[in-house]
């Protein structure tokens, strides 16, 4: 079990699944093109069989050797839940589940250290994002009423309905074609509507959108820290258990030494 052990958690391994998880992305890549569907299809999808019983394999003897531990790590729930996708047939009414094949790209966050970092930088952010899409959806809200009730009468493809008015405001946001394609036509009709949209770009394209991209970066800068400690913590064990070998070697010394002045005397 120690042998397996080793062989599951050694670099050579994880290098090599890397490599499997690239390769099937760029095979699945292929599969698009018709011309190479149609030349190396059979090829392609023998290969494809062979990296999913590789991945299937490989989480079988993770799972024998961690056991119930297995589960209770996330990113082994979620390599488990991306492999289980794949196995799940992919004919008649569920061949819709092919294109979730492709899913398997996503196993390099688990091989990716620095992936892992971003991606739990990101879901430690979820609470303080969650706080802010509430505060942009008032914002939001506040000024699609203000619009649909200034400009929906004389641009109803725009301003029409609320749910209208938001979709063209989140355009604004975007600053996708906001100024001559929505907000100068409007100012045509309405000269003094920059008075409107100004402070709408201000308040959400360069402040809450900027709120996210704070929070976002404090929680890395978090999931960094925590990180940095934890290779702290190992290093000063490290240290710990090395001092304590010393300890103990000098301890030996200590007793062969007076051992050999006893047998002197």
């Amino acid at each position: 079990m120690d042998r397996l052990r080793a062989l599951i958690t050694s670099r050579r391994t994880e290098y090599f699944i890397t490599g499997l998880i690239i390769i099937n992305a760029i095979t699945l890549g292929l599969e698009t093109d018709a011309t190479i569907a149609t030349n190396f299809g059979d090829a392609l999808h023998i290969f494809d069989q062979f990296i999913l019983g590789v991945f299937v394999v490989e989480l079988m003897l993770r799972i024998l050797v961690h056991r119930a531990s297995f589960f209770k790590d996330p990113w082994n729930l979620f390599d488990f839940l991306i492999v289980t996708i794949a196995l799940l047939p992919s004919s008649g009414s569920l061949s819709v589940l092919r294109a979730l094949r492709i899913l398997r790209v996503l196993r390099l966050i688990t091989f990716v250290p620095t992936l892992r970092r971003v991606v739990g930088a990101l879901i430690g952010a979820l609470p303080g994002m969650g706080s802010i899409i509430l505060l942009m959806a008032l914002v939001y809200y506040v000024f699609a009423v203000m619009a649909t009730k200034l400009f929906g009468e004389t641009f109803p493809q725009w301003f029409g309905t609320l749910g209208e008015s938001a979709y063209t405001l989140f355009q604004i946001m975007t600053l996708e074609s906001w100024s001559m394609g929505i907000v100068r036509p409007v100012m045509e009709q309405f000269p003094l509507a920059w008075l409107f949209f100004v402070p709408f770009i201000l308040s959400t394209t360069f402040t809450v959108l900027n709120l996210f991209i704070g929070i976002i970066v404090a929680a890395m800068q978090t999931e960094h820290e925590a990180e940095a400690e934890l290779e702290r913590q190992a290093l000063h064990e490290e240290n710990v258990n090395v001092l304590e070998e010393v300890k103990a070697l000098r301890k030996e010394i200590s007793t062969l030494h007076d051992l050999v002045k006893t047998i002197r005397a």
